[in-house]
């Protein structure tokens, strides 16, 4: 019998699906939320809460890579991304792993 995706976490309390900007559904604590804010600009939310328009990205370095060359976090936040934030963003995921 194979059970569905959302199937498997439905029991577990907070866990939340969220959708990583490349690959599937993915439980929000294995996911890295990014947001720009029109303040601050764009910038890693590690607590999850920060205002402003947000998109989740897989703790791989392979998926930042991935988001780096296809664009995908320019397109899911609606801004420019530097090559400087990319690099922030892969020793934070080196850092977590």
């Amino acid at each position: 019998m194979v059970l569905s995706y959302r199937r498997l976490y439905e029991n577990e309390k907070n866990s939340y699906e969220k959708m990583c900007c490349l690959w599937r559904a993915k439980r929000k604590k294995e996911l890295i939320r990014i947001v720009n804010n029109k303040e601050e600009g764009v910038l890693l939310d590690i607590s999850g809460k920060k205002n402003g328009r947000g998109a989740y990205i897989c703790i791989s370095n392979k998926c930042v890579d991935k988001a780096k060359k296809n664009k995908r976090l320019n397109v899911a936040l609606e801004s420019e991304i530097s090559k400087e934030f990319y690099e922030e963003l892969k020793e934070y995921v080196d850092s977590i792993k």
